[in-house]
């Protein structure tokens, strides 16, 4: 046995050493690329998992649930919140006030980190998942650089901070996505259900379900609608104030607020634009995106199922987050699907002003400025809704020139992407 341990602890010492001797040959471009992404990857993860959102900050999301899974243990109401101050107030529907139930069975801060865990986990489950949508392998350079991205923009960073539950939202949409996109019925089930877990709790990701209704995917539309109903109709009997939720929360929910919001129209009634010019914008924003769904629809729908569903949830999310009366910034991390669709030879962001976009609402960076603070303000304010302007633009665009160039060419039939471009069914290097 004793012979056996030391054998075992040379093996790892040998495999450990190994890492820094002279390579026997040139080290491949992937294999170099791992090795500086895998380190700053893992620690990224670290330090908003460990550190930020341990310590916390001046927002903190996860009070109200806590108070609401422990009023929803002892009998107590739930749907009595004071909407007059700004501070983070409980909106979820006696149904998720049931799924988040068994938080309420923990201390607080034991409750807090196993929030911040699960939601830590689906995110790199979400990487993981996204990642073979799109044919890498988990072992290829594409898994250690999607996990550094993600970890680095203010969307994961502010959710595991603030303790919100969009990680899990995040997991639900990827694999609603990718059951969707894999053809079978069985499958059809497990989307729906994935993506009616979300709904159960908020209905960021209701949208996306116009894309199992365009491709008439029924089975995904029941169990979509179904798992919601199943979890409120059972939790409405114990909750002790459901009517309230009618009654005082879904008015606020359907509220405007000026403040953390970066939709079109709660930026415009915190600058004072008059309502003519917001709705004017507003319906700018949904005439584009709809311009962009119906190309998407029309010459990408059977030819190419992955770009038209990770960029139609993209169009879809993004114009609701703008043109609809609430858009918060790490909302944006639902567009981490379309924004992975960059690695398709005919992905529409393969252009420097889709991620000037894409900078505007994931980027860190701060605009707050001491000697122009008026400024400061306004850019630090509006980049996120500056960004997902920019992005349906160029979206828009990048469509509608496709289109009129192969009008011209007079090759519509073929499809609208440019003829150069790789058909998708001969991408059979993308996983390499």
């Amino acid at each position: 046995m004793y012979g056996a341990h030391v054998t075992a602890v040379d093996a790892a010492r040998t495999r450990l050493l190994k890492v820094f001797r002279p390579r026997t040959s040139p080290p491949s471009v992937a294999m170099v690329l791992r090795s500086v992404l895998w380190p700053l990857a893992i620690m990224s993860v670290f330090h908003r998992t460990y550190v930020l959102a341990t310590n916390g900050y001046i927002t903190d999301d996860f009070g109200p649930v806590y108070r609401a899974v422990i009023n929803f243990k002892m009998g107590w109401d739930i749907y009595n919140e004071n909407f007059n101050h700004v501070d983070p107030h409980y909106l979820y529907p006696p149904g998720g006030t049931l799924l988040l139930a068994p938080f309420g069975y923990l201390p607080v801060d034991a409750s807090r980190y196993w929030f911040i865990t699960f939601n830590t986990v689906a995110i790199l489950l979400a990487a993981y998942f996204l990642v073979r949508l799109f044919k890498f392998s988990a072992s290829s350079v594409a898994l250690p650089a999607l996990i550094l991205g993600m970890f680095l923009t203010e969307s994961v960073t502010s959710t595991l901070v603030y303790t919100n539950i969009n990680g899990c939202i995040l997991l639900g949409e990827v694999l609603f996505l990718m059951w969707l996109l894999d053809g079978r019925h069985s499958r059809e089930w497990l989307a729906g259900a994935a993506v009616g877990l979300t709904l159960v709790v908020k209905p960021s990701l209701a949208p996306l379900l116009l894309l199992p209704l365009l491709n008439r995917q029924w089975r995904a539309l029941a169990t979509a609608f179904g798992v919601p109903l199943v979890f409120n109709v059972v939790a409405w009997p114990l909750t002790s104030d459901p009517g309230s939720f009618i009654e005082r929360t879904v008015p606020y929910i359907l509220s405007t607020r000026d403040y953390f919001n970066s939709s079109i129209l709660g930026n415009g009634i915190y600058y004072g634009l008059p309502m003519w010019l917001i709705l004017l914008l507003r319906v700018l924003f949904a005439a584009l995106a709809i311009g962009s769904l119906v190309l998407l629809y029309r010459y990408y729908r059977t030819r190419d199922p992955l770009l038209w569903m990770v960029t139609s949830s993209g169009v879809l999310l993004t114009a609701s987050y703008l043109v609809l009366s609430l858009g918060q910034g790490y909302y944006s991390m639902m567009l981490f699907p379309f924004v992975m669709s960059v690695v398709l030879p005919n992905s529409v962001i393969r252009n420097w002003p889709a991620w000037l976009a894409i900078y505007g609402f994931f980027t860190m960076d701060r605009f707050l400025m001491w000697h122009w603070p008026t400024t400061g303000r306004f850019l630090e304010y509006m980049k996120i809704t500056y960004g997902w302007s920019l992005l349906l633009i160029v979206v828009f665009c990048v469509l509608y020139f496709r289109y009129l160039d192969a009008k011209s060419d007079g090759r519509l039939e073929q499809g609208i992407d440019p003829p150069w471009m790789t058909p998708a069914k001969e991408r059979d290097s993308v996983g390499a």
